[in-house]
Order: C-alpha cells, then structure tokens, then sequence
C-alpha cells in the first residue's frame, strides 16, 4: 500500500504537465478558459500571428490610476460583460472569435509598435485562413472617439464586422438591487399619495390656485421675460444726457425693467410682445387686458352697475374711465418709443 502511494506522488508532476500540454490549436487552448483572456506581448503576438483560422478582438487599454484613463476603467467591466455572454452564448464556438485584452502595464512594447498615444482601442483580427479568412491580415480597428463606455455598440460593431458567423446577444445580468429600490419608491409614492390625497386634493382643485398660477405664467411669457433670459438684456440702461432710460427702442430691444412694468399694466396685448409687435389696426383693436387695465374694465362692468347711490356710479365711471384712458394713453407713448414712426397718441402722454 505504501508503496502504491509513493508511485502515485511520484507520477503527479508528469500527470499534471500532460494535462498542461497544449493541444497546438490555439483557439481551443485559450477558448477553454476565462473570456477575455489577459495578454501580455508574448501571448498577443502569438494569438495574432498567421496564420490562423479564428478571429479575436483585442481591447487594447491602460486601467492603472497613474494613467488617468476614465473611459478605460468605465468600459473595462462592460468589455468583461460582452466577452462572457458571447462565450456563453456561443459554446460550441461556431463563431471562431476570442476575446482578449492588453493592458498598458503588460504590452508596453505593442503599444510602442502600434504606435498608439490613447487609449482604449479595440482591434479586431480577421481568421488568415479557412471559409471566413480574408487576404488583407491587418486588423481592424474601432476607436472610442464617441465616448463610447457600453457594450451594446461594440456589440454590434462586431456583429457588421462578422457576418457568417453567428451572433450571440448581449445579454445583461438582473439588477436586483435596482428593481428594489425602483419597487421601494413606487410604493413609497403610492403611500404618500394614499395618505396625503384628503390634504392634497382640495389645493389641486382650488380654481383660484390655477388662476393665480395662469395668470403668473401669462404674465411671464407675454410681457417678454422670456426673450431677457434668452438674450441677456440689462435692467435699465442711460439714455446719454445723464439720465435712465426705461423702455429701449426697437423692436427686437428691451429692458428687465421696460418688462416689468408693462407686466404690471397689461397681460396679453399686442403691445407687450416686443420682439414681434403686429400691425397698427391689430395694437388698436385687441383689448384682452389684466393688471390695472382689466381692473378698471371689471369695476366698470360689474362693480360699478352695482352702485346703489347715482352720484357715486357717476364718480366711478368717471375716475375708472380715467384710469383706463390714462393707461391705454401711456403704453400708446410706450410703443411710440419702441417704434419711432408710429403717428398715434392718446392724452395726456
């Protein structure tokens, strides 16, 4: 028995070389194990030399923190992830293609020889012989100048650049953590929304909330703070005689504060859009007002009728009248100063 035990330790070296023995096909050596394989100078010229009747993508990149290489480590896990679902998908290896990748620190003299200055760059290698081998044996090469840091395109890439051959997907595996934090906020917000709706409803339904916010929108974009963000415009500017000028002229003008104040005025007229005012008969004949215009045109419509006492409806209509006059009359001087040929003008501007 003992003797057997030594003859058994004596003949594992020898086991273990002829189990090591390379079969000399070399897509079978480096196929049957991990995806990518990891090069060095030594194995990249050697799984690259012709001839040969398999294809390989070699990711020619520098992971190491000196080199300062973002794109590198971002797309390093995606590259691992390709390389593995299309070993897996591909198990009888009908496509004849290996994975490889050759870092900077292991192929510093493969760099220098293809005289690369970034990194990564992807390079694939045509079968030299067989039923897909193609006469040119120069690779072909795929460089990230888009940025690119997923699998899919690489992905793809691959599949135009091998066409007989097949194609297995990209396959990713499930995120679970995603889906339970996704599955945790959905719930979470249905919660919240359970609890809080009888608080919550009846602010959403408040009609005078939405007219508020309508009429702030409508101030905003028809007064033409928009147009101020977009073109930078100042607040106010001097008018040269030492003095400030309020309103600019021109129509494609204006200033923060020539907007305010027309806000303040009026809502939505033609005279507010100062970059594309319309025709003179248009500015005359539309009064959709609101501010101190709309008002006033209430008060006369609806207060004032109301008004129990004669004399005090003759003063109303006298003084809401005025106001009306009055501002109509200023943004009439206001447009005149936004368009210098206009022959219109109402008192007492």
């Amino acid at each position: 028995m003992r003797l057997l035990q030594l003859l058994t330790a004596a003949l594992l070296p020898f086991t273990a070389l002829a189990a090591k023995r390379p079969s000399g096909d070399r897509f079978k050596d480096y196929r049957s194990g991990s995806q990518p394989v990891k090069l060095d100078d030594t194995t990249y010229n050697e799984l690259t030399k012709a001839p040969r009747d398999y294809s390989i993508a070699v990711l020619l990149t520098a992971l190491e923190a000196r080199f300062g290489c973002k794109l590198c480590n971002d797309f390093q896990p995606e590259w691992e992830l390709l390389a593995k679902t299309w070993s897996k998908g591909d198990k009888q290896g009908e496509s004849r293609l290996l994975f490889g990748t050759l870092d900077f620190t292991d192929g510093k003299n493969t760099f220098q020889s293809l005289m690369l200055q970034t990194a990564p760059v992807l390079l694939l290698f045509h079968p030299t012989t067989g039923p897909n081998a193609r006469q040119d044996s120069s690779p072909v090469r795929y460089d990230f100048v888009t940025g690119t840091d997923t699998a899919d395109p690489i992905h793809a890439w691959l599949t135009r650049q091998l066409p007989n051959t097949p194609h297995p997907p990209l396959t990713r595996p499930i995120n679970y953590l995603k889906i339970a934090l996704t599955s945790t906020a959905i719930l979470g917000l249905i919660t919240f929304f359970s609890v809080a709706a009888p608080y919550l409803l009846p602010i959403i339904q408040n009609r005078n909330l939405w007219a508020a916010v309508s009429l702030i929108a409508i101030l905003l974009f028809t007064s033409g703070h928009m147009f101020n963000h977009i073109r930078k415009v100042p607040y106010v500017a001097g008018d040269g005689k030492g003095g400030v000028s309020y309103f600019a002229g021109g129509f494609q003008n204006q200033f923060g504060l020539e907007t305010q104040i027309v806000a303040a005025m009026c809502t939505y007229c033609p005279l507010l859009s100062w970059p594309t005012y319309p025709a003179v008969g248009v500015v005359l004949t539309r009064w959709v007002l609101d501010g101190i215009l709309a008002f006033a045109t209430i008060s006369l419509a609806l207060k004032v009728p109301r008004m129990a006492d004669p004399r005090s409806q003759k003063i109303a209509v006298f003084v809401w009248g005025g106001v009306i006059l009055g501002m109509y009359s200023f943004l009439l001087s206001v447009f005149r100063v936004k368009n210098g040929g206009y022959p219109f003008w109402l008192p007492p501007f």
